[in-house]
């Protein structure tokens, strides 16, 4: 029912507004007046009772949202009604409604008078309103606008364009431009080469040219053969069916021996056999068909082949060499090779393998015959010059030069011979008469090639013709800038190679062009001390130091040479020179003290070190003279020294490490702790600070505080390796291997390429594991000599020997200065080397004086161990290690 009165309501209002009667009216009552209203008596507002807009909502503005009731849309409406369209569906388009469209769209003016600027051929789809003032201007702004930013693109814009036309004329360059310089090069063509161009003709070939031409198709061998079987002696081809419906030659164009006399037929008996005549003299003249066929054969049917093959081929050098390797009696190979040379006498092989079988009388007799032969092959002449005396060597030499004037081997042998002979002054001489005859002849002088033959004379020890040749060619080809840098190459590329004279000759020449390169004289030096004789690297520091007075480290270098050799005296007297060059040097003061330490002179040691307290006072002085008094036991001078020195260098850490640990060995833990805690405070970016730390507390069985420090210092220290390392070793040395374990992958992952953490990876797997672990560590550290040693240990666990030696001795080539490995390496050798092998372990340990490694730093800077040399280091270290990785 309230749904019948709603839809009842519209009627009702509109029969109230058009003036009809109601219920009253209708049964003839008065009409019903309407009730008085407060704005009768005022003026209407102009905007009252106009119609809406098309597509107003009441509301909103303020946020509401129009909606449609079956109120507003019931039978109410009249049909006369103005239809509303706001809220109608879409209709359905007909096809004739999209014809009319289309043909409207067809139908639009395109004329020249319909177009407009802004508006375009049909208006504007903004052309509901008028194009007012405002609308040009701001479109005069857009258009300034868009003016502006064209320009500033415009430069980038072109020079983008023109790159890319570039470009593309680059790689797709028109024929003009692809021709253009052989259009130039038709300047300098003359007259006669113009007239001597051929005519354009027919390039096609004779078959394309003349379609008639037939084609040829040669007889097969089946068909010769079927009528070979049947007897007959000769046939006739059809020239125009041939065989198989193709043509074939005409019988006229076919060799005339081969056709049958009077009846112009072939005859193909005579073909057969002029086919096997042509292929045998094919055969008979290929050295590997006969060479084939008598490896092919036994003993002497080999031989009876291979001379037959000398008769078809009398100048073949590989038949008859063959002919004489068949031959098992020398006499019978002597005769073989002499046969040879009398067919074939320019053959260099022929003669060098004859003059090989010979006794060194004949073959001198023999050379100076094939010299005459081969007067251009130097492998002769030099043979000859051997195996003559002094003089006739000389002579046979300067023949050769006239013969060859451009081999430079026949040059450098006349330089051995003089040497050899004794006459040296005539060596150098030699050599720059070659390098000057070269190049009159117009041979290259190819820097690398004469090194080459100094490094063959080197070996055959003559000395004075390899370093000529070295001073001649050293410089050439070099520029003046590149010099030092080449020439240092060069002798490391002659060491490398053995040829330790070249690098003697190279080293000598650059201290000659530079003799005030501190660097130069620092290899030269080394290179004696490793390859030469304390003699000659004494002799090579002493003129080191008079060119570069200041360079301590030649003073040095030549006091410890002294020094080693057990000359204390002479020692002493360089030092004196060298505080004379350099007074007040930390070096040289240090190493005279040193010197006094090491023989026993306390006394003068304390006196040195005081006055270079006063004089050249350093953190490192103090530092020395602090372990002096502490070496020899004099605990309270040495922790006197070590406040004075704190009052001067307080932010030097190893002041405060020294004096931590003399607390420690007093067993004074609290006061122990107390320095390292205030180093920390003034260093706390020591690492070896914080592992003492760490240290002391877990010594007095203090694990959680020994981890908090640990703690603490990585993140002071964030991403070093040496205190993750030591936590993981703190935990599990504490039994707690999962949490080992757990800070290995945290440690690795904020340190994936240190090779310490890596090697420690490897071993805390599981045996079955290590193998995989140790493969991971070699690709993030290849060249890690920790990790290189790690794996070295896991082959040496797994009783691998050959490749556990190999690994130890890669380790130590990489990294000669950790001793840990050299300590490893010979703890292996004690268990599985020889005495040799041990020996040399020892004695290349010696020389490379390690001075890094966990286990090796332990001993070699205890208190009790100062005056212990290298090898008593090494062996000591090696004690310690027990094999339970």
């Amino acid at each position: 029912m309230a749904s019948t009165g709603a839809k009842q309501a519209p009627k009702i209002v509109s029969k109230i507004s058009a003036g009809g009667t109601g219920a009253a009216g209708a049964s003839g009552g008065p009409p019903i007046m309407p009730l008085a209203s407060p704005l009768m008596g005022k003026k209407k507002k102009p905007f009252l009772g106009m119609p809406a807009p098309l597509g107003y909502v009441p509301g909103l503005g303020r946020g509401a949202t129009g909606f449609t009731t079956r109120s507003d849309i019931g039978p109410a409406r009249d049909a006369n009604d103005p239809v509303d369209d706001r809220h109608a569906p879409p209709g359905k388009r007909t096809v004739g409604d999209q014809m009319k469209k289309n043909q409207d769209d067809d139908d639009e003016d395109l004329n020249d008078t319909n177009y407009d600027e802004f508006n375009g051929y049909a208006g504007s789809l903004f052309s509901s309103g008028p194009y007012e003032k405002d609308d040009e201007e701001a479109d005069a702004i857009y258009a300034a606008l868009d003016k502006r930013m064209d320009e500033r693109r415009k430069e980038r814009r072109e020079l983008r364009e023109k790159e890319e036309i570039e470009k593309y004329r680059m790689e797709r360059p028109k024929i003009q431009q692809q021709f253009s310089d052989l259009k130039r090069k038709l300047a300098e063509v003359s007259e006669e080469e113009w007239l001597s161009i051929p005519e354009v003709g027919d390039a096609r070939n004779k078959r394309q040219r003349n379609p008639r031409y037939e084609k040829l198709t040669p007889v097969p061998d089946s068909f010769f053969s079927k009528h070979l079987q049947s007897g007959e002696n000769h046939t006739s081809v059809d020239p125009l069916q041939g065989l198989g419906g193709l043509n074939t030659p005409y019988p006229g164009s076919m060799t005339p021996g081969l056709m049958t006399p009077g009846t112009g037929e072939l005859d193909m008996r005579k073909i057969g056999q002029a086919r096997n005549t042509l292929m045998d003299m094919r055969l008979s003249q290929s050295e590997d068909v006969w060479l084939e066929a008598a490896r092919l054969q036994p003993g002497d049917t080999a031989k009876a082949v291979v001379a037959q093959a000398v008769r078809h081929l009398p100048q073949s050098v590989r038949i008859y060499i063959r002919a004489a390797e068949l031959e098992t009696d020398v006499r019978a190979k002597k005769r073989v090779l002499r046969k040879a040379l009398e067919n074939v006498s320019k053959s260099v092989r022929l003669w060098k393998t004859a003059v090989e079988l010979e006794e060194p009388e004949d073959a001198r007799i023999m050379l100076s015959r094939a010299v005459e032969c081969c007067p251009t092959s130097v492998e002769l002449w030099l043979a000859l010059a051997r195996l003559e005396t002094y003089e006739n060597a000389r002579r046979v030499l300067n023949k050769a030069r006239e013969n060859i004037p451009t081999d430079r081997h026949i040059w450098i042998t006349a330089a051995k011979l003089e040497e050899a002979n004794g006459n040296t002054q005539m060596v150098e001489k030699i050599i720059d008469r070659a390098i000057t005859s070269l190049r009159a002849n117009g041979v290259e002088i190819n820097r690398e090639q004469w090194i080459q033959d100094a490094e063959e004379c080197d070996k055959a020890s003559s000395v004075a013709t390899c370093q000529a040749v070295i001073r001649a060619v050293i410089g050439i080809g070099i520029e003046e800038e590149d010099r030092k840098h080449t020439w240092m190459e060069d002798a490391e590329s002659c060491v490398a190679h053995g040829a330790l004279e070249c690098a003697r000759a190279i080293y000598a020449h650059a201290l000659q062009v530079f003799p005030s390169k501190k660097s130069v004289w620092l290899r030269a030096a080394y290179f004696e001390k490793n390859h030469g004789t304390r003699e000659s690297l004494e002799a090579l520091l002493q003129r080191a130091v008079a060119h570069c007075p200041k360079a301590e480290v030649l003073w040095l270098m030549g006091a410890k040479s002294k020094w080693l050799a057990e000359d204390v005296p002479a020692a002493r007297s360089i030092l004196a020179l060298a505080f004379q060059a350099n007074p007040n040097s930390e070096e040289i003061w240090l190493a005279a003290v040193k010197l006094e330490s090491e023989n026993n002179e306390y006394e003068r040691a304390r006196r040195l070190l005081a006055k270079a307290r006063s004089s050249a006072p350093t953190a490192r002085v103090f530092m020395k003279s602090v372990k002096l008094e502490w070496v020899l036991g004099n605990i309270e001078a040495a922790q006197e020294l070590c406040t004075e020195a704190l009052k001067h260098y307080e932010d030097f850490p190893k002041l405060w490490m020294m004096r931590g640990q003399i607390e420690e060995q007093c067993e004074n833990m609290d006061k122990a702790r107390e320095a390292y805690n205030q180093g920390l405070k003034k260093c706390p970016h020591s690492v070896p600070l914080w592992l003492l730390l760490s240290h002391l507390e877990e010594r007095v069985g203090q694990l959680t505080r020994a981890r908090a420090i640990l703690e603490k210092a990585r993140l002071k220290n964030p991403q070093t390796a040496e205190l993750w390392l030591e936590s993981v070793r703190l935990e599990y040395r504490a039994g707690l291997k999962n949490i080992a374990n757990t800070l290995m992958a945290k440690a690795l992952q904020e340190c994936p390429n240190s090779g310490n953490l890596w090697a420690e990876a490897v071993f805390l797997e599981a045996r079955p594991q290590r193998k995989t672990k140790s493969v991971d560590a070699l690709k993030k550290c290849e060249h890690d000599p920790h990790v290189l040693l790690a794996v070295a240990k896991l082959f040496w666990s797994e009783r691998k020997i050959t490749k556990s030696r190999e690994w130890f001795l890669r380790t130590v080539k990489i990294e000669p200065d950790l001793g840990d490995a050299w300590a490893f390496f010979y703890k292996f050798e004690l268990q599985h080397g020889t005495e040799e092998q041990q020996e040399e372990v020892r004695k290349r340990c010696e020389n490379a004086e390690p001075r890094h490694g966990e286990l090796w730093c332990a001993e070699s800077k205890h208190v009790l161990n100062w005056q212990k040399k290298t090898g008593e280091i090494l062996a000591q270290v090696a004690s310690k290690i027990k094999n339970t990785f």
